[in-house]
């Protein structure tokens, strides 16, 4: 946890609610019921995969017993939300991209709930300085792309970017694989509560300059949204939060979540912040 959120003294007004969702009932694209399941059932195609395992990279069952009650929304939204509903860039149809998952994890600090967030190294040649969530590319070891796999990676890219402990974890769901046209990633973002806390920190700052988390509450504030605007024609949702401008693929989830759950606030579309074509 970054020592500025340590520091920084409780919001009780911003803190998320199980609230509900601005919008009406979706079509069912996952087969989470709200129950403890095993990850092996695919949650987006609905075959049938490898038995959920656990070991020292934590469990790849998703569960959603336990969990505090302010993610309740988030649980539902998973169960519900359509792919075209979170982005207008979808998987190829012939199964091509290269696989790929994301941690979005949320915690429980001093300010109510978190998520963990890192900063890529200024000297990386592909979007340097950028926030992200914890994640990359399936290693064969992972498994099968289309059951657990994902959910391995994305735990196994979280400790080896951040030190995370992935037994502290519990995943509880994943929402539609999502594709990023300029680098061909098809992306799985998994979702995991902090059930028990570890330490985290930058592991190779080669890749990574920091590791640090950030409220919801600051996420849901109007205040920290803008809308940042490229060279090259992009214009998308961002956040201004811990000294970071968090935009692209991973503040455009972030806006998805927090409409979906119900926790986003109105805010000026109009505040645009100007990027390089370096970003």
């Amino acid at each position: 946890m970054s020592e500025a959120t340590q520091n920084r003294r409780a919001d009780a007004t911003a803190v998320p609610r199980a609230a509900a969702a601005h919008e009406a009932p979706y079509d069912a694209q996952s087969a989470h019921s709200g129950h403890d399941a095993p990850i092996g059932h695919d949650a987006h195609t609905g075959h049938s995969g490898h038995s959920a395992t656990s070991g020292r990279r934590g469990s790849t069952a998703l569960r959603t017993r336990g969990l505090p009650g302010w993610l309740d929304p988030v649980v539902e939204a998973a169960r519900t939300v359509r792919p075209t509903q979170l982005s207008r860039f979808l998987p190829p149809e012939d199964g091509g991209g290269r696989q790929s998952a994301v941690l979005i994890l949320f915690g429980e600090g001093p300010r109510g709930p978190e998520l963990l967030l890192m900063e890529r190294a200024g000297s990386l040649r592909s979007h340097p300085g950028q926030p992200s969530f914890p994640g990359g590319a399936l290693d064969p070891e992972d498994g099968d792309p289309h059951t657990t796999g994902p959910l391995r990676a994305a735990l196994r890219e979280a400790e080896e970017e951040t030190g995370l402990d992935p037994a502290g974890v519990q995943l509880f769901g994943v929402l539609p694989r999502l594709y990023i046209p300029v680098s061909g990633f098809v992306v799985t973002p998994v979702l995991g509560w902090w059930r028990a806390p570890s330490p985290v920190g930058v592991v190779d700052p080669a890749e990574t300059a920091r590791v640090f988390t950030v409220p919801v509450a600051d996420l849901t504030d109007p205040r920290h949204r803008v809308t940042v605007v490229h060279p090259g024609g992009f214009q998308g949702p961002a956040f201004t939060v811990e000294s970071a401008l968090v935009w692209g693929f991973t503040a455009g989830v972030i806006d998805r979540i927090l409409h979906f759950a119900g926790w986003e606030r109105p805010w000026d579309r109009s505040r645009e912040v100007p990027l390089d074509w370096r970003a």
